[in-house]
């Protein structure tokens, strides 16, 4: 069981490290030159399912985490 849980942990952490790199970053090159950034802006489309994978992610890992460090 520990070594499933062992893989089940390292296939997360590579999936979430890799959504977290596939976000936009706000901002861009306005930064730069002065351009302020208030604009309020809602996540659409493809960007609010990254962020809503990446929370669905982060539970498993931490969800895996506890049932490693419980069987421990």
């Amino acid at each position: 069981m520990q070594t499933y849980l062992t893989i089940a942990q390292m296939v997360i952490s590579v999936a979430l490290v890799l959504i977290l790199l596939l976000q936009v970053r706000g901002g861009g090159l306005g930064g730069i030159f002065g351009q302020a950034d208030t604009v309020y802006r809602t996540k659409r489309g493809l960007e609010r399912t990254l962020f809503q994978f990446t929370i669905i992610l982060a539970v498993l890992f931490v969800t895996v985490s506890l049932l490693m460090l419980g069987l421990a």
